[in-house]
């Protein structure tokens, strides 16, 4: 299977639909650039419906969750039916996430996974391509931007970290614990579902606050609650800064973490950005 597009099975995600004649969501296995196999579910929305909309000039929206998160996780679906009312939806569960292959690299390699899933958004005849990403997704939209350039029209980054190694909070203290430490690898797998891969980075990847600067001039919205307990408001204000003009910042009153916290409301309001600045 060549990266990108929809690999040996393909089926209806178990959700049902009211509109008439509406197609089911497909859902099928991407195969990565290095070879890993990303569970993926394609929702056409209800937008693609309407019949005045220019043919191929409709959006879609690729979202890139957290990490533990998976495609069948209830608060991704949630995400993806707030995003369908502006466009078509494709989620995946990134590597060692869900029913997807590999091992987890926190954030490194997970940007292969996000390039196989915007070429089969892409592939699907949409013109205009949105990545969407929560905390760890959304350091990955941003260095997938960088370094995938004129790939996406535009990017949003909520709740995501401006570097790596941040231990200042105890939410990032457990979690590096789970990351470097064999048992805490076993609690990933068996707790939540997360199989993390034993290796560190080497090299350390591009961090997000030096990929912002390159992936201009693509229009990038961060998104980040003032509750946050996980990184705090230097995070989003130090992308911001990098961001320079082609940049926005939403500091959310608030708002706690990534997807949990981000109310219908908030959803909608990012789907009226990207309707708005994707080109």
């Amino acid at each position: 299977m060549s990266n990108g597009r929809p690999g040996h099975e393909v089926r209806s995600i178990d959700r049902p639909h009211s509109e008439t004649n509406r197609p089911t969501p497909l859902r099928t296995f991407l195969r990565t650039a290095d070879g890993v196999s990303i569970d993926s579910v394609y929702d056409p929305g209800a937008v693609v419906y309407d019949a005045s909309a220019p043919p191929f000039r409709d959006l879609v929206f690729v979202v890139a969750h957290g990490f533990t998160g998976d495609v069948d996780r209830p608060h991704v679906r949630r995400v993806a039916s707030v995003f369908g009312r502006y466009g078509a939806v494709v989620t995946f569960s990134f590597r060692g996430h869900g029913r997807s292959g590999g091992r987890s690299t926190v954030g490194d390699r997970e940007v292969l996974d996000l390039a196989a899933a915007v070429e089969w958004a892409r592939g699907t005849g949409h013109a205009r391509v949105v990545t969407v990403g929560f905390s760890m997704g959304g350091s990955v939209v941003l260095r997938h931007a960088a370094l995938h350039t004129g790939t996406v029209d535009a990017v949003v980054s909520v709740s995501a970290p401006a570097r790596w190694y941040y231990r200042g909070t105890a939410p990032m203290r457990r979690l590096h614990w789970m990351v470097t430490r064999p048992e805490g690898r076993l609690v990933g797998r068996y707790g939540f579902r997360t199989r993390i891969h034993h290796r560190e980075w080497d090299p350390v990847p591009l961090s997000p606050a030096e990929a912002v600067p390159r992936m201009a001039p693509t229009p990038l919205l961060i998104v980040h609650g003032d509750r946050d307990g996980y990184f705090p408001v230097d995070h989003p204000r130090t992308l911001a800064e990098a961001a320079g003009e082609h940049g926005e910042l939403w500091l959310e009153p608030g708002m706690g973490h990534a997807e949990h916290a981000a109310d219908d409301g908030l959803l909608a309001r990012i789907g009226d950005w990207a309707v708005s600045r994707a080109g």
